[in-house]
């Protein structure tokens, strides 16, 4: 833990924090404190850093699941603003496999560990459904995740996650590099730098170390 919560922070990063009682409310501002990560740091790598419930302040992680192998699957990203339960997997009996989560900027969170998620969630239903709607959530997300892996061609994979992180930005260029671009649509980096060759031949990107930049922003849209 990196930082003291103060309770005006509270009402805004617990989204139950009307529905608990004055014990419930002085209980969650004990458990609760201010994470720092930077990027690239493997958040719940091990069982004295699984988190319970947060909410993130700034930054994005993105969550993922890995094989025996090593091959990874994204399942999706939190940014800014967003909370998270998913990764609770060692104090919720619900969830029988294990995520893994990285920084992928540097990381801000307002925590409320495990253990202590799972006191509160059992004390208060307001925070157990708050809990299943998120859980409910994050695995439409997942299965929205298997369904492109499994059905939609990477050159539209590839497309849409240029296109979505232009309109973020809201310039024409994409800072990721290939590896960074097969991990978020989980495909393999040598297909990943095939379609982008593709891509360039048609005139649709230009590309260079690190950076994307569609020229054609249409023809991407076509795709």
């Amino acid at each position: 833990m990196n930082g003291i919560v103060e309770i005006g922070q509270m009402e805004r990063m617990v989204p139950f924090w009307k529905d608990l009682d004055d014990r419930e409310r002085e209980f969650t501002k004990s458990k609760s404190a201010i994470v720092e990560y930077e990027k690239g740091k493997i958040i719940n790598g091990s069982s004295d850093s699984c988190l319970g419930f947060f909410f993130v302040i700034s930054g994005t992680m993105r969550v993922y699941m890995i094989s025996d192998e090593g091959k990874e699957a994204t399942l999706f990203r939190i940014g800014s603003g967003e909370s998270c339960v998913l990764s609770a997997s060692c104090a919720i009996e619900q969830i029988t496999f294990d995520t893994q989560m990285v920084a992928e900027e540097d990381l801000r969170l307002f925590v409320i560990r495990s253990g202590d998620f799972a006191k509160l969630t059992d004390r208060n239903v307001h925070a157990r459904c708050f809990m299943f709607e998120t859980l409910t959530k994050r695995f439409s997300m997942v299965m929205e995740a298997m369904q492109k892996m499994l059905f939609e061609r990477v050159e539209r994979r590839i497309s849409l996650y240029l296109m979505e992180e232009c309109e973020k930005s809201g310039t024409s260029e994409v800072f990721s590099t290939q590896e960074e671009i097969a991990q978020r649509i989980n495909s393999a980096r040598e297909v990943v730098a095939r379609t982008l060759k593709r891509f360039e031949r048609d005139g649709l990107v230009e590309t260079k170390r690190g950076i994307v930049r569609i020229l054609d922003m249409e023809g991407m849209k076509r795709i």
